[in-house]
């Protein structure tokens, strides 16, 4: 007689606790990636999962779309879903949009000769009629931030943009800073705009109204940087420091300040967000907010895993993975200089 598999298998296949199996596969959180992924291994292997019928087989291609794919963001954001992707036997399929003959029409067709197993979105101005498209297909879909606006039916992967800019603004307000400029990227991309309003919400908490006019959105690449970074340094009034939607912004705007004759941090502080390598490679390292970027390509596959394995278990789940300030050398007391 065939013995049937048992979770107690599972468990000692996984190298794992009984009650670890039950809420791994009970979708519990609080449970690392890597036994997450032992773990769903292990029930596939043993023929627990078969059994019960609770999840299909996984593994297959997974497509990841994605403006581009050079940029310090985007390699670990990638890293962090091909490291998911890897231990869930997926093969990760990567298409850059960026190009300007790219159609996301032309995509789908293509899609009907070769299937995807699940779909990570990553674009920023994906509009809603496109969104809709790729949802149609028989294939799970997730977004990841920045995206344009929430889709309620679709699980989305994020950060918690608005704490984020919360922290970088008070950080400057704590140090003696009243003249904070602020460059987002897209005014209309939701990430850039919460990361606004927790600008606006710490310098409420220090009783302060920001001037209006050091507010600029960019394009999170370094022109946005150079380009209104000058424009905020040429103010009658300019800032003392600068808060920057990305560290690629945040490296433009030290090239501006150099280029006037301002030391950072003595004379301008600056505050990056994402904590890429770019952090450490500028002078002074850089002060910045850390975007969990690899956690959360891991997380869009993860839930594709759980689409496949559930049918619609994961619809409309919003996941924020929290950020930090990270402190290093571009930031310091504000100085009194020019009456400002």
């Amino acid at each position: 007689m065939t013995t049937r598999p048992t979770m107690a298998a599972v468990a000692e296949a996984a190298g794992v606790s009984v009650s670890t199996v039950s809420r791994v596969l009970a979708d519990k959180p609080d449970i690392s990636e890597e036994t997450r992924a032992r773990v769903t291994r292990a029930a596939h292997d043993t023929g627990y999962l078969h059994r019960k019928g609770r999840r299909k087989q996984l593994g297959g291609i997974l497509d990841v779309l994605i403006e581009g794919t050079t940029s310090p963001w985007a390699g670990e954001l990638i890293a962090g879903a091909q490291h998911a992707a890897f231990s869930l036997g997926y093969t990760l399929a990567l298409t850059a949009t960026g190009h300007p003959r790219f159609r996301i029409s032309d995509w789908l067709e293509a899609r009907r000769s070769r299937p995807s197993d699940g779909i990570v979105l990553v674009l920023s101005r994906a509009r809603h009629d496109e969104i809709a498209a790729l949802a149609g297909l028989p294939a799970p879909l997730v977004l990841l931030d920045p995206v344009g606006t929430s889709e309620p039916t679709i699980p989305t992967v994020g950060a918690t943009n608005w704490s984020g800019g919360a922290a970088a603004t008070r950080h400057l307000l704590e140090l003696g800073h009243r003249r904070i400029g602020f460059i987002g990227g897209p005014a209309e991309i939701q990430c850039t705009r919460e990361r606004h309003e927790g600008y606006l919400a710490a310098h409420r908490e220090f009783s302060l109204a920001p001037d209006p006019a050091l507010t600029r959105y960019g394009d999170f690449l370094l022109t946005g940087g150079t380009g209104h970074g000058a424009a905020l340094l040429d103010l009658p009034q300019p800032p003392t420091a600068i808060f920057a939607g990305s560290d690629t912004q945040a490296a433009g705007v030290y090239q501006v300040a150099r280029a006037r004759g301002l030391r950072v941090p003595e004379d301008l502080s600056v505050v990056g967000f994402d904590d890429t390598m770019i952090c450490t490679m500028l002078a002074p390292p850089l002060t910045t907010v850390r975007q969990p970027l690899a956690e959360m390509g891991g997380e869009g596959v993860r839930l594709i895993a759980q689409e496949q394995s559930r049918q619609g278990s994961s619809a409309g789940r919003r996941v924020e993975l929290a950020t930090t300030l990270v402190v290093r050398e571009s930031t310091a007391p504000r100085t009194i200089r020019d009456g400002v």
